[in-house]
């Protein structure tokens, strides 16, 4: 019997769909395929590394049923998703603030206004819009975004306050760390209380260093910017401790004139009351 191209065409595509199967990869931003994934890490502790999207499972199993069928892909894995809390999610957060997906600061909890960035990042992608951070997701994210500095991550405030410089450890001090951009009220080694400060920008920076307290005025108004300075306790020269209400309404999105910056007033005002002439005042990194 003779056979047709079209019959013989059709018999060798058979043949190959018979014996090679059909698998389907993920495909990262980069265009690489990955395999296994880490579980879900919700509520992730202070510098762990966030699970890599390399390791997206998104292989397909051959089938070996008597269709001869294949088992479908599996979705990526799920890292993060509502509810979720920790510092993981916290630079979830500021990458998508980055890139303006997000505009509240981050909290550390994946909330309501997360769910809603992380569709429309999604979405915008091709990307199932789950509202999840999947390792698809994340890798997208990742590739398009910086590693969020500590600024980025408590934009108004609120992160853990550096390790106190052994200069502060005697006597009473203003001990100032612009590592974690934290004021530690000190007495003999022992912390008095916490708060959120903030300094000069680039052009007009904090200096750094040991200083006293030899001027406090509690409705001082700048001579220089004409700006008020309530709660003000000089250090060195015209750069002073003082409440800000531009910090409490921006956080660090706005820098000082060289002075430091605190947020909370009820604090300072509380912080003006104990301090003394002549305390000290340490500035460091």
């Amino acid at each position: 019997m003779r056979t047709t191209g079209m019959g013989r065409s059709l018999a060798a595509l058979v043949a190959l769909v018979a014996v090679s199967g059909c698998t389907a990869q993920a495909v990262d931003a980069h265009g690489s395929t990955h395999g296994s994934t880490q579980g879900k890490t919700p509520g992730s502790t202070r510098g762990s590394t966030p699970p890599s999207a390399s390791k997206t499972d998104r292989s397909a199993t051959p089938g070996d049923d008597k269709a001869g069928g294949t088992t479908p892909s599996a979705a990526p894995k799920v890292l993060w998703s509502r509810g979720d809390k920790g510092n993981d999610v916290r630079e979830v957060q500021a990458r998508l603030h980055q890139l303006a997906w997000l505009i509240p600061a981050p909290t550390g909890t994946y909330d309501t206004p997360t769910v809603t960035a992380v569709k429309g990042f999604q979405g915008k992608r091709g990307l199932p819009r789950t509202g999840e951070l999947d390792a698809v997701t994340w890798e997208r994210l990742r590739g398009m975004t910086h590693k969020p500095a500590s600024w980025e991550l408590y934009p108004y405030g609120g992160q853990p306050a550096a390790r106190p410089d052994p200069r502060c450890m005697t006597g009473r001090v203003l001990c100032v760390s612009k590592t974690s951009r934290t004021l530690r009220w000190m007495i003999d080694g022992k912390t008095v209380s916490e708060m959120d400060v903030r300094f000069g920008s680039q052009y007009t920076p904090t200096r750094e260093g040991v200083f006293s307290v030899y001027f406090k005025s509690r409705y001082h108004v700048s001579t220089i910017y004409h700006t008020s300075m309530p709660y003000a306790m000089f250090f060195s020269g015209g750069q002073a401790i003082h409440y800000s209400p531009d910090f409490a309404a921006r956080g660090y999105y706005g820098a000082s004139h060289g002075c430091v910056n605190v947020r909370d007033e009820g604090k300072i005002a509380a912080l003006f009351a104990q301090v003394r002439g002549g305390d000290k005042v340490v500035v460091y990194w």
